[in-house]
């Protein structure tokens, strides 16, 4: 696979990098070619004009950083709510956060973290050549721990519940175990 170069929105040095099939379908990201750091007040913008499944994706994507353990990642010391943090930190500029476009630029030597939101998405992903070697813990998860990458269930509350999100979190906490 030729690596493309990262496009999506978010810090450019995140920890946390979250991989989706599909970009926002406005005509300001349209052409995005690289990692965009969001502006405050950007993500309603974004749920304004595109609807309640971006919405979903940003809320899933808050709700797993404060699911995460607080010793491992900071994320819960910067806002006092998952919907705090959403709307003054998440995908800006130094929030250790990324929402990508394109495919997973696997540097297994760094502190990374890599998800890719679906199954379908993850395949795709495979079938263009991703380097990893998933294993499949059951219909919906899956982990590479040396390239630190997990696959879950899109970004969405009724495929990604509460249940699964603590799951995620717990295989996010054993990469480094």
């Amino acid at each position: 696979m030729t690596q493309k170069i990262a496009a999506g929105f978010g810090d450019n040095d995140a920890n946390i990098n979250v991989y989706i099939a599909n970009r926002p379908p406005m005509a300001e990201y349209a052409g995005l070619c690289q990692i965009k750091p969001l502006l405050a007040a950007e993500i309603e913008l974004i749920n304004s004009a595109c609807g309640n499944g971006w919405r979903k994706v940003f809320n899933v994507y808050s709700k797993l950083l404060f699911a995460l353990d607080a010793k491992q990642f900071s994320f819960i010391r910067h806002a006092a709510s998952w919907q705090q943090y959403r709307d003054q930190y998440l995908l800006q500029a130094g929030s250790n956060t990324a929402l990508l476009f394109s495919s997973p630029a696997m540097q297994p030597q760094l502190k990374t973290v890599h998800i890719i939101a679906g199954r379908t998405h993850a395949k795709a992903l495979l079938d263009a050549g991703l380097p990893a070697q998933l294993t499949w813990l059951n219909n919906e998860f899956a982990i590479d721990k040396f390239n630190r990458l997990l696959v879950c269930p899109y970004f969405d509350y009724r495929q990604l519940n509460n249940e699964k999100l603590a799951y995620l979190a717990y295989l996010i906490k054993a990469i480094d175990e």
